[in-house]
């Protein structure tokens, strides 16, 4: 029988599905809990996006991580509560620098608010992350700081761009694999850390988690694109309006200075204008979508996938290892 779990995924396994979802429930408590200040208005911000729901894509890697060896263990739980507050943090922060309006279908932070209460508010996060964190123990702790030195490196090549002669694509790759990546990389490999999984299986489910991290994004470059805030639960074009190079974009541009149709050269210069103007950002969201550019985007958010779960041959089969392979179509099936 198959189970529809969490993120859309189909479990056969219905043990695995209980456990996954009593799992998720404790880590929905732990945010909660973890979010909480005897200050109201930071609890109401720190919970703001806490309540608007969310994925819990990394929670989820988490407990599915835990299942090659004790899921029930304590640091489990804890540890999928850090991934997630660090990510939440971001979010915080993220949309201040994209000015988003919307966030998981609700106004964001710095909307709502102002940028200042977003930022340290997403502030308040990774104290709070790092204070639970302290109890897992010290390589726990060196583990998170290295994924966050790279989220934020990430963060910081985007904003520099392309090194001189650098291929855009190779630099947005790397890009995401600072941002995105890292984090999700984590959070594999903290589910079977904590669970008390060999080492060989670390190194197997931080190397799925780093690569289905990067599909994960460019699945979410793709919806930005392609779907409504329905779908997305945020403003779509967002990167568009903001001039973030994602990678439907990129592959245009490359298109169009490979000898691209006057159509590309026009889309391109419009994409180069003022999008803040909503009649020329329709206009441009409208070309994106049309153009073979997006279609490029979704095969490659499917060579990702299939690369994240040819990693996971070498562990052992069973239910967990089918979840895991089947969150990999779950991942970029969002994006049609």
């Amino acid at each position: 029988m198959t189970v529809d779990g969490p993120f859309g995924l189909s479990m056969r396994d219905q043990a695995l599905e209980a456990d996954v979802q009593v799992g998720l429930a404790a880590v929905e408590e732990g945010l909660f809990e973890a979010t909480k200040s005897d200050v109201p208005f930071i609890t109401g911000a720190a919970q703001h996006l806490v309540r608007a729901g969310g994925k819990r894509f990394r929670p989820l890697l988490v407990m599915l991580g835990a299942q090659f060896g004790d899921p029930h263990a304590p640091g489990v739980v804890p540890s999928a509560v850090v991934v997630e507050l660090t990510h939440l943090a971001t979010l915080y922060h993220d949309d201040v620098m994209d000015e988003a309006d919307v966030r998981r279908g609700v106004p964001s932070a710095n909307a709502h608010w102002n940028n200042s209460v977003a930022v340290l508010t997403g502030d308040f996060l990774f104290a709070r992350a790092s204070h639970i964190l302290a109890d897992l123990g010290p390589e726990a702790v060196r583990i998170q700081a290295g994924a966050f030195e790279r989220l934020v490196t990430g963060q910081i090549l985007e904003t520099a761009g392309p090194r001189q002669g650098q291929d855009p694509v190779d630099h947005y790759l790397e890009v995401l694999s600072g941002k995105t990546g890292s984090l999700i990389a984590v959070a594999g490999r903290f589910g079977a850390m904590m669970a008390g999984a060999d080492e060989r299986v670390l190194t197997i489910l931080t190397q799925y988690g780093e690569r289905i991290g990067i599909a994960f994004q460019l699945a979410d470059d793709v919806l930005d694109i392609a779907s409504d805030s329905r779908e997305s639960g945020k403003t779509p074009g967002t990167d568009l309006r903001e001039g973030v190079p994602t990678l439907p974009v990129l592959h245009l541009r490359a298109q169009a200075a490979a000898g691209g149709s006057p159509e590309d050269l026009a889309l391109c210069a419009l994409l180069d204008g003022d999008l803040t103007d909503d009649a020329r950002h329709a206009e441009a969201l409208a070309g994106v979508r049309a153009h073979p550019a997006l279609a490029q985007a979704r095969k490659d958010s499917l060579r990702y996938a299939d690369d994240a779960r040819e990693t996971l041959g070498p562990l052992p089969d069973g239910p967990a290892k089918s979840a895991l392979a089947a969150l990999c179509d779950a991942v970029v099936h969002r994006a049609g």
